[in-house]
């Protein structure tokens, strides 16, 4: 992490000095009231923020600290239900703890709820082979909605424990131990960056594409079908 102290401010623009060892797109904490923010350029050691709180009272000399990761969001069970900000911030869980209905500056409540259990029900079984996004499991959010376990992006190797039961999202539900003997857990939930695509595996959008192809074809066209290009995307993973 990276230690600086304001230099200026201009509305939600904070310029901190001090900043060398910052990353782009870093989360920071500003000033003793530890507003959110993200750094959105580098010159040296000073580091542009957008803060993403008000920023009255705000002056020279306050501290910023760099969270050393970038803006990411929680995915897992509990997201249907929730009322969020446009950063993830539970809004109705920060009611909760403030008691009333203003949004108090620098307040820190995780986006999904640390303390609900919820029933896991396993997919997969100890010993098989599994690598970044398959399914090991479900977790039944509501009547209708069903959240999939998945093996975390970058994580592949054999399964060596998994096991039904309630748990909340923090909690281990499967290891994956690769060929290295290292052991990753698996919980309900992941973080993932905001600013980075999710893999897939299929993509919806180049179904729908050939299939209008192949009926405007079928439709408008003396083309017979084999001269239409061959559809692609669906064995190899692709990127939205």
């Amino acid at each position: 992490m990276s230690k600086g102290v304001i230099k200026k401010v201009a509305g939600p623009l904070v310029v901190a000095e001090g900043m060398r060892d910052a990353n782009m797109f870093d989360v920071v904490r500003v000033s003793e009231q530890r507003l959110i923010g993200e750094i959105i350029e580098i010159h040296g050691d000073k580091a542009s923020i957008q803060v993403y709180e008000e920023t009255s009272g705000l002056g020279p000399g306050a501290p910023v600290e760099s969270t050393g990761v970038p803006m990411s969001v929680e995915l897992g069970p509990g997201l249907i239900g929730s009322i969020y900000d446009g950063i993830q911030r539970p809004l109705d869980a920060i009611m909760e703890v403030t008691g009333g209905n203003l949004l108090n500056r620098g307040v820190e409540v995780p986006s999904l709820k640390r303390d609900k259990k919820w029933k896991f029900e396993p997919q997969a079984v100890v010993g098989g082979k599994v690598t970044g996004g398959d399914i090991i499991g479900v977790v039944q959010e509501t009547d209708v909605v069903q959240q999939k376990i998945m093996v975390p992006v970058g994580i592949e190797g054999t399964l060596t424990y998994i096991s039904p039961g309630e748990y909340t999202v923090t909690d281990t539900v499967a290891v994956v131990t690769d060929e290295k003997g290292q052991e990753h857990p698996v919980g309900l939930m992941q973080k993932w960056p905001v600013r980075k695509g999710r893999l897939i595996r299929e993509s919806f959008l180049q179904i729908c594409l050939w299939l209008q192809a192949s009926v405007l074809s079928t439709a408008c066209s003396p083309l017979p079908r084999e001269a239409l290009p061959p559809f692609q995307g669906l064995s190899d993973p692709v990127k939205p």
